[in-house]
């Protein structure tokens, strides 16, 4: 009798499988395991979680490590995914003419032109000139009511800008009323004497003026040069209820454009016959979509690289220099083999704001694929074995081992394609009749959605980003109910916490998250299914196109689904809807009856074991 384990080192997660061959060659499952991965996948920080995970499913058996025969690890390790993941836009550095903001407790309503002036220095301000006061934090809302409506008696007050969040409180006291901005955090920065324009909205609407770039013109006298300056501005205060710009000297406009850049393929093969291999080339501001048609077109990758001196550039050559310092190779010797390139928006800061606003720009998101001269793999095997005195060996393909263990799905049949759904990339394979198995591996997947989420978003956690992805939302909307995300309502016996009243919350299996991020929840759904969409349906389609026959989807019979992901509220649904288009059964895996999806890879090294001792 032997005790082998199989273990799967992730990008995300570690899975260990452990079986038992007794001597008439008949295999059994013992335990399973799954840990989160130590360090990024393929290097030697893997062995602190390895051996945590074989401590863990040996304890379950009551036998330690030692009485293992064999150890049977992936050998997907030099090709890493979630290292290589950034958001790629023309960034646009403006030490600008105008600055915005966009508090969310304004008062009063309308719109204001005027000179600003600090309320100490209101004594000083002239008769028959329109003006704006800014207040700080050091005088109370008592205080700046008193002086402002004492200033009203002789000057032209027509709006006010308060560093604290006390506009309501403000405009209450005030005997005539006019609009008020606050929570101007950087207050200090305002220029005193300059020409700023104020508006307010009023309950349930948003501003007009100062949204738009010509509204801006309007108001503060621009002229075309000005106005095209303005417009991030602008594009930043769309759909807000309140705002402030102010124009400051032309002296302080420049402008440094740093490229978003051209994407460089080199193909392995030859684009036509008799011809030496071509290099493709691709700019971001052609989009995601043009980027992968010309991925599609370049054949067997050699190697992707980008502009110098360009956004993509300085991404991809960062990508090789990291993965070189990781793996102790010259970035030379580092190659990416694919990528996966996702249309978003990025929110970039609006240089000069006076309280961190941000301009959602368009942009390019893109995972790749890093791929090693030397096997890292055989690294961790060598120092797993030094480590525990068991025999450790590289067994097989990962997508190769995965199809193994997804026949264990109870209603599977050959020819049988798998999806392995990960954090980094998403594996395909498809197993025939005869036994014989293609298998591809694509850059993009879970760790991809999360930073889309998190992009788009604009949120600070990516903790946050990777919740928003694996849980529903819900808001609540009294003490006793809340509205799902499904748009049915869910009733409570007990009271909530009043700490999540009025707040969009998600939906755990044993309790709430509050979403601290002023967002609603039907932004935060759109973006969630958008991501998984534009990473996992992209990706299943691509890579599964690759290893049907004569790349025709209407070939491939079952698709059965595993990873991580697989587990996903959402994301097997939105692949079988996909795939009902071609007439394939598709559904989450159940591997070895007990598992859902996860373990295939694992599972799979185990079975392999056998095809290998016959």
């Amino acid at each position: 009798m032997k005790l082998i384990a199989g273990v799967d080192i992730g990008n995300s997660t570690t899975e260990v499988c452990i079986g038992q061959v007794n001597d008439a060659g008949n295999l059994g499952f013992l335990s399973s395991v799954s840990r989160f991965t130590t360090g990024t996948k393929g290097t030697l920080d893997n062995v602190a979680g390895i051996r945590v995970a074989l401590e863990e499913a040996m304890e379950k058996l009551h036998m330690p490590i030692s009485k293992l025969d064999l150890i049977r690890i992936n050998e997907a390790a030099p090709v890493i995914g979630d290292t290589a993941m950034e958001t790629i836009t023309e960034t646009i550095i403006t030490d600008s003419s105008m600055i915005g903001h966009n508090p969310s407790t304004p008062a009063g309503a309308g719109q204001a032109v005027g000179k600003l002036i600090e309320l100490e220095h209101l004594s000083q301000a002239k008769t028959g000139v329109p003006y704006i006061v800014a207040a700080k934090k050091s005088w109370n809302y008592e205080e700046i009511a008193k002086s402002i409506n004492e200033g009203m008696k002789t000057f032209d007050i027509v709006g006010i800008i308060l560093q604290a969040d006390e506009a309501v409180l403000v405009e209450n006291r005030l005997e005539k009323k006019i609009p008020i901005v606050d929570e101007v955090r950087n207050i200090d920065y305002v220029p005193e004497g300059k020409r700023a324009a104020i508006e307010v909205a009023l309950p349930g609407e948003n501003i007009r003026m100062l949204s738009n770039p010509y509204g801006i013109a309007t108001l503060l006298e621009l002229d075309a040069a000005d106005t095209k300056a303005v417009t991030p501005i602008a594009k930043s205060l769309i759909g807000k209820r309140s705002a402030v710009v102010i124009r400051t000297p032309h002296g302080n406009v420049r402008e440094n454009v740093l490229p978003a850049g051209t994407i460089f393929i080199s193909g392995k093969e030859p684009l036509h016959r008799d011809l030496p291999a071509e290099t493709v080339e691709v700019n971001i501001d052609a989009g995601a979509e043009a980027i992968m048609k010309k991925l599609e077109s370049a054949g067997e990758i050699e190697d992707i690289s980008g502009q110098p001196s360009t956004n993509v550039g300085h991404m991809l050559s960062g990508i090789k220099r990291d993965m070189g310092n990781i793996s102790s190779e010259s970035s030379e010797d580092i190659r990416i083999t694919d990528i996966l390139a996702v249309d978003t928006l990025a929110p970039v800061p609006v240089s000069g704001a006076l309280a961190g606003e941000t301009c959602l720009e368009k942009a390019v998101s893109i995972a790749a694929m890093v791929k090693t001269k030397q096997l890292p793999m055989e690294k961790i095997a060598y120092e797993l074995n030094r480590q525990l005195s068991v025999p450790v060996k590289v067994a097989g393909v990962e997508a190769v081992m995965a199809t193994l263990g997804a026949l264990t799905t109870p209603g599977t049949t050959l020819p049988l394609a798998i999806l392995d759904l990960g954090g980094g990339s998403t594996d395909a394979a498809l197993i025939d009749e005869r036994g014989q198995v293609a298998a591809t591996h694509k850059a993009g997947a879970g760790e991809l959605v999360s930073m889309l989420i998190q992009t788009e978003l604009g949120l600070h956690s990516r903790t946050t980003a990777e919740e928003i992805k694996k849980y529903p939302l819900a808001r609540v909307e009294s003490l006793f109910h809340m509205r799902l995300e499904s748009g049915a309502m869910h009733f409570f016996q007990d009271a909530i916490d009043p700490r999540y009243f009025g707040s969009v919350v998600l939906l755990e299996p044993h309790d709430m998250i509050k979403i601290e991020e002023d967002l609603s929840m039907e932004k935060i759904v759109q973006v969630r299914r958008e991501a998984k969409k534009k990473v996992f349906v992209t990706n299943a389609l691509r890579a599964l196109r690759e290893v049907a026959p004569e790349n025709d989807l209407r070939k491939i019979p079952n698709i059965v689904l595993v990873g991580g992901s697989a587990w996903d509220f959402e994301i097997p649904e939105m692949l079988m809807e996909e795939f009902s288009n071609y007439r394939i059964v598709c559904g989450r895996g159940n591997i070895r009856r007990t598992e859902g999806p996860r373990n295939a890879v694992a599972t799979g090294l185990v079975m392999s074991y056998l095809g290998e001792k016959n």
